[in-house]
Parts: structure tokens; C-alpha cells; sequence
């Protein structure tokens, strides 16, 4: 397993990290086990879930499959989204963030976070506020470093200012959507995760198993895959994935990546884990065998500087 430093600071996360949305919802305790001890074998270090996973289930279930061995790793959880009904349910503010810090320590059996994550930007927060609840946490030790997930490129490069100015911690990650077909984050956010010393930490690199090469142009969703599941819950997401456009997208990124030797599975994560701003790819499995082939797949290529352009011209 590789490792890389997380953002500007002096955490070293392995560079396939396991995110953990499966626990608690596709997958039982049972289940999960397995899955935390496939990727403990094969060298993962990095686990990343949220208070929302499963509805808290994803956080029980990782802190009761680590273990003793927790120790040994580093949990990368999140707050921030709507877990209730009310205004006390979510959000950035020092009110809720105090309560849902306690309550993921409780589920996680533990009593510190590595990284603990604004899962969104809170707009009814102003951004001091978080900062400064997150910097106490940090202060008092149950919480190492701190991240986030789905901010912009302004929001980025204002919670930076604000915490030099203020004098509070500062984010040491962030988290984005991002693969080969959603590539939003490139303009703005990349530059700023870079500018600001932020590791990216990208989500859904798979493209919710699109680029996976299990699925076949015109052939109904396999069972038990997550488009499947998500056929009837969010039809006009899976309608927009598997379109024409991305389905020639995928046959053209396949016959390359088969081209130099690879699969389309290793294209879609080494394509992220070459950026160097990259420090750990958020890949989700439900499978031990899918903790093997991701493991692998993100080390096994080295894209050069040639084989992005080619990747560019492919994507148009």
C-alpha cells in the first residue's frame, strides 16, 4: 500500500482509502466485518463514513468491526446533514455540532476522530462559528484534524482566510464528487484544494459503479448492484448516468485503457490517485473480493502527463 500526507498536515492515509456508506444499509454487521477485514489485509488505513450512513448503523458497525485494532487506523467521520426533523438536526453551528460529535464517539466505540468532516456547507452558520466549535473539539483532543465535503472553490479559500485570521485550526481535507464522467471540481476546487493545502479526498470515484465494467449497454441492471438499488429511489439520476452520451464515453475509456494493458476499473481510480493532490481515493465496497480489485486498481498506474491528455481528448 501506498501512502500520502493528508493535505498540509503530518497524517499519512493510505492512497485507497474504504468508504463506508454501504454499513448499516446493502450490508449487515456481518457483512461489514468482512469488508473492514479484507481492507485491513490488504493495507487500508483510511475509513470514512458519516453520522448519516445507515442511518448511524455505518459508524456502529465500523467502530464494533475494528475493534481493539482501531488503534491502528485512522476514522474519517462526518456531521453537518439532516439526521432528524428541526433546526437542531443539522447544520454548523457550536449548538449541534457539540452534540453530534458525542454521539458519533458513542457509535464508534472510541474516544477520539482522526478527521472529523462537515459533510455540506451550513449557509445559516456563519463559517466562524464552525470553525471555532471545531477548533475547541481539536483543542480538547477528541478530534485530530478537521475536513470537509462539498464545499465550493470560494468557500474553500474563505474558511481558509477566516481560520489564519482568527486564529482557529484549519481544514486539512476536503471531499468532492469526482471521476472520469463528473469532473465539476476541476475549475475551481481543485486549484483552491491545492492553493490552500487541502487533500482531496474524491467520492463516487466509481461513478456509483458505472466504471466498474460490470454493466452492459442495453442490459437491464444486475441485481444487488447500487444502480439497481438506486433505480427506483432516484430514476432521473440513473437516467443521466447511463445515457448514450456516457455510454460511448465508457466504450472509448475502456478500449484505451485495454489499449495499455488495463482495465476500465484501473483507468477510473489511477486516473485519480495520479493527481498528487489527491490523498486517498473514497472507493465503496460490498464485497471483500471489491476490496482486493480496488486495492489494486489504484496502484496499479501511473498515469503520465501523454495519457491524460489522451483521457481529455476522450471526455472531449
Amino acid at each position: 500500500m501506498k501512502h500520502r500526507r493528508l493535505g498540509n498536515s503530518g497524517l499519512q492515509v493510505s492512497l485507497a482509502g474504504l468508504g463506508t456508506n454501504n454499513f448499516g444499509m446493502r450490508l449487515d454487521y456481518e457483512g461489514t466485518k468482512s469488508v473492514v477485514d479484507a481492507a485491513l489485509d490488504a493495507g487500508i488505513n483510511f475509513f470514512d463514513t458519516a453520522d448519516i450512513y445507515g442511518g448511524g448503523l455505518s459508524e456502529e458497525f465500523l467502530g464494533r468491526a475494528l475493534g481493539s485494532r482501531r488503534e491502528n487506523v485512522l476514522i474519517a467521520t462526518k456531521f453537518g446533514m439532516p439526521v432528524g426533523e428541526g433546526p437542531f438536526t443539522r447544520g454548523g453551528s457550536r449548538h449541534y455540532i457539540e452534540k453530534a460529535v458525542e454521539r458519533s464517539l458513542k457509535r464508534l466505540g472510541t474516544d477520539y476522530i482522526d478527521v472529523y468532516q462537515m459533510h455540506q456547507p451550513d449557509p445559516d452558520t456563519p463559517i466562524e462559528e464552525t470553525l471555532e466549535a471545531l477548533s475547541d473539539l481539536v483543542h480538547r483532543g477528541v478530534v485530530r484534524y478537521i475536513g470537509h465535503s462539498n464545499f465550493t472553490g470560494w468557500q474553500i479559500a474563505d474558511a481558509d482566510w477566516t481560520a489564519r485570521a482568527k486564529g482557529y485550526v484549519r481544514f486539512v481535507s476536503a471531499q468532492n464528487e469526482w471521476s472520469l464522467l463528473e469532473r465539476k471540481v476541476e475549475p475551481e476546487i481543485m486549484p483552491a484544494c491545492r492553493e490552500f493545502g487541502l487533500g482531496q479526498l474524491p467520492f463516487f470515484p466509481l461513478a456509483s459503479g458505472f466504471l466498474t465494467g460490470k454493466y452492459t449497454r442495453g442490459a437491464d441492471l444486475p441485481e444487488g448492484t447500487r444502480l439497481a438499488a438506486w433505480a427506483q429511489a432516484m430514476p432521473a439520476r440513473i437516467d443521466a448516468l447511463t445515457s448514450d452520451i456516457n455510454w460511448d464515453k465508457l466504450d472509448a475509456l475502456t478500449s484505451f485503457a485495454e489499449g495499455h494493458g488495463h482495465t476500465i476499473l484501473d483507468l477510473a481510480l489511477s486516473w485519480l490517485a495520479s493527481d498528487p493532490a489527491v490523498s486517498s481515493v473514497i472507493a465503496g465496497a460490498t464485497k471483500p473480493e471489491q476490496i482486493e480489485a480496488n486495492v489494486a486498481s489504484t496502484l496499479s498506474w501511473q498515469l503520465s502527463a501523454e495519457d491524460y491528455a489522451s483521457v481529455d481528448e476522450i471526455l472531449g
